[in-house]
């Protein structure tokens, strides 16, 4: 079969990954799923394991196939596995978990000390099929295209995860800043905005991003280019700044905006990355604000995601591109040049 494999890092996006012909996958223990993919979210991970970023953070075989956001129809599974069979449409949650480690059994299912991630320490979805378990696969509601919900393996999940935290510190009439209304961005202000009565405002760089902001829920837009960010959260919170902060940037520029945008006691989400924190102790003491970091989203979560969107809650914005699109896609991603999300269809 096809897969989209990194054999050594590079920063030339152009030429990253190439197209070899592969084993297919079989299964070989009780739990195994394959599933053959359908769509295979692009995310700016990909570019940053492509990079050499995560590779002192976790190990990385290589070479190895990428793509953590999954979904597609199920061909082969093992003699253990029950809720799902072949012919079932499914969406994969990136992580393989163990079960019956600690954190496992507290359902803190992204702290698994045995886990296995697709396409960042084992073979992921830019390929024609994908190895995967019973444990990380979630049947789709009727009517719900793979190729359209792949993203939400790991861009939704990650977003949801960031939101349904945020959430909890929203009243009504309350400010939530979205900073970055791109591929994660537009799936967390639509969580925050069907969970709380919060007053949301998107900052980004991108008209047409602020345009999007402004069409899925945001009440203000902001454009870091031409306006003074934190003045402008001022004038709109009378001076009590933001309750909640999710940044979907992760830049030094937008983890620096901390200080003078969140209130007393909010939170600062960090969902994005790349930058540093380079705040003196004494400001988040003086405002008793957190940064908090977020890494995707437990299974439980991703399943509450499903929901949301069969309900209609929450779109993605998609382009779909084929398998020997890879490079240029990573290349777009590079210059910003996607809207939304970047689906390869295998």
């Amino acid at each position: 079969m096809r897969a989209a494999r990194l054999h050594e890092y590079t920063h030339d996006m152009s030429d990253g990954l190439s197209i070899d012909e592969v084993d297919k996958p079989q299964v070989s223990g009780g739990s195994d799923v394959i599933v053959e993919v359908e769509g295979a979210g692009w995310c700016q991970t990909d570019n940053h394991i492509i990079e050499g970023m995560w590779e002192q953070y976790v190990p990385q075989p290589l070479p190895m196939t990428l793509g953590h956001e999954n979904a597609g129809t199920v061909v082969d599974v093992g003699d253990e596995v029950n809720i799902v069979s072949e012919g079932d449409q499914v969406i994969c949650h990136p992580v393989q978990t163990c079960g019956t480690c600690r954190p496992c059994r507290q359902g803190e299912t992204m702290y698994c000390e045995n886990d296995a991630f697709n396409g960042l320490t084992t073979d992921g979805g830019f390929a024609d099929e994908l190895h995967t378990s019973e444990r990380s696969v979630i049947p789709l509601p009727d009517g719900v295209d793979p190729a359209d919900i792949a993203p939400h393996a790991d861009a939704g999940i990650t977003a949801y995860h960031a939101a349904k935290k945020a959430v909890d510190g929203l009243n009504p009439g309350d400010a939530a800043v979205v900073i970055g209304v791109g591929g994660l961005g537009h799936i967390g202000l639509q969580c925050v905005d069907a969970m709380s009565a919060a007053d949301i405002v998107a900052v980004d760089v991108k008209e047409s991003a602020r345009d999007l902001g402004s069409d899925l829920g945001a009440r203000y837009t902001i454009d870091p280019t031409s306006e003074d960010v934190a003045e402008e959260i001022e004038n709109i919170t009378d001076g009590v700044g933001a309750a909640q902060v999710l940044d979907f940037v992760g830049a030094d520029e937008t983890t620096a905006l901390a200080p003078d945008i969140c209130a007393a006691g909010g939170d600062h989400y960090i969902i994005g990355y790349g930058g540093h924190i380079h705040e003196p102790a004494q400001a988040l003491v003086n405002g008793e604000f957190a940064y908090q970091g977020n890494i995707v989203g437990r299974y439980a979560e991703l399943q509450e995601l499903v929901a949301l969107v069969e309900r209609g809650e929450v779109d993605l914005h998609t382009t779909r591109y084929d398998l020997e699109d890879v490079n240029d896609v990573a290349q777009k991603l590079e210059d910003r040049e996607i809207d939304g999300r970047a689906v390869i269809t295998p």
